[in-house]
């Protein structure tokens, strides 16, 4: 590690992948600067970090900003030379309103985009997601590249989905009109898995967790893209000066998509007697089906039933050096992680 006086913002500072670019970037020797909503959650996020690992405390900061107002941003940008926009609104399944999530994602990007270029920052690496990509689309045998965009009404995309085309969308077309010298690069990564921080379950954990309580009662035929957090975080840091990546977008997986059955094998071997609620039985697609006619849960799960998502991630390879662990080795991590929190019933 050597001292690095550039600094960097991560936005969302308490969420899973943003503590994971912190912890990376603060052992690479960055000065790092994160946002909380509140001052009072900085004693919570200092406290997770170091226990994950953090070196370097001294070299975070925290300022309170919100995406849903003004108040902060200038402050939390000034002096900075990057910014890792990772924070959204992440609420899956059904919601009252769309707007409830894409207003926040998509205004809260544009404001963290207006404030970077008025400090001159010199490049912004957005957290898009695989939802701005693969979803909505009819099941062909197609690999999907950065060139593809999700359909906004299609089958199987949600409130948090287009929360992530728009705002996605909207960065692109805000960068081309009034982005002046700042750049931009996104990354989009698949179902985000492997060590948790602190107490909250995050990102595709959340499927772990359920099969290892035992709150399946069996698979649908469901093949789901995974990469790891270590590595998600990585690429986020690895675009911050790669110089190809500006104005280019990077999908990220770990590699081929595996079916729920899968994680729950995989469950089985690496834990033995300790996965003794892990199901073992199938769930007949017409069930599925059934079910998301009367829940909204099961909608995006019934779109996609027996769909095996190919994911090209040479881009990430080619321009920014990527590489990624295995699936399974996300799965273990969650896993492993999510017992030794208490996060699991036992």
């Amino acid at each position: 590690m050597t001292t690095n006086q550039q600094r960097v913002l991560v936005t969302g500072g308490s969420g899973f992948i943003a503590g994971h670019c912190i912890l990376q970037l603060l052992d690479q020797g960055y000065l790092v600067r994160t946002t909380v909503r509140s001052p009072q959650r900085e004693r919570v996020v200092r406290a997770v970090l170091a226990d994950a690992g953090m070196v370097r405390g001294d070299a975070l900061s925290f300022v309170a900003a919100d995406l849903t107002g003004d108040a902060g941003w200038a402050e939390a940008v000034s002096g900075c030379d990057f910014v890792l926009h990772v924070a959204s609104p992440v609420h899956l399944g059904k919601v009252k309103r769309d707007d409830d999530v894409v207003v926040p994602a998509r205004d809260g990007t544009l404001r963290v985009l207006r404030a970077a270029r008025d400090a001159g920052v010199k490049r912004v690496v957005l957290t898009s997601a695989f939802h701005a990509v693969g979803f909505g689309h009819p099941h062909t045998d197609r690999t999907f590249t950065e060139d593809d965009w999700s359909v906004l009404d299609g089958p199987g995309v949600d409130a948090y989905g287009r929360s992530k085309i728009l705002a996605e969308r909207a960065a692109w077309d805000f960068m081309a009109a009034e982005g002046g010298a700042t750049q931009l690069t996104t990354i989009l990564p698949v179902a985000v898995m492997g060590p948790v921080l602190g107490k909250d379950v995050s990102g595709a954990n959340h499927i772990v967790r359920r099969i290892l309580d035992g709150q399946l009662p069996g698979y649908p035929n469901l093949w789901i893209p995974i990469v790891d957090v270590r590595d998600v975080a990585h690429a986020h840091v690895l675009a911050m000066t790669a110089p190809g990546a500006q104005g280019q977008r990077f999908l990220l997986a770990g590699g081929p998509s595996i079916a729920m059955r899968q994680i729950g094998a995989i469950l089985k071997t690496h834990l033995g007697d300790a996965a003794g609620r892990v199901p073992t039985r199938g769930i007949p697609d017409a069930v599925v089906r059934i079910a998301a006619v009367f829940s909204a849960e099961f909608r995006p799960v019934a779109a996609d039933l027996n769909f095996v998502k190919k994911v090209s991630t040479d881009k990430a390879r080619r321009v920014l050096g990527w590489r990624a662990r295995p699936p399974e080795e996300a799965v273990v991590a969650s896993a492993d992680s999510l017992i030794a929190r208490s996060l699991v019933r036992r």
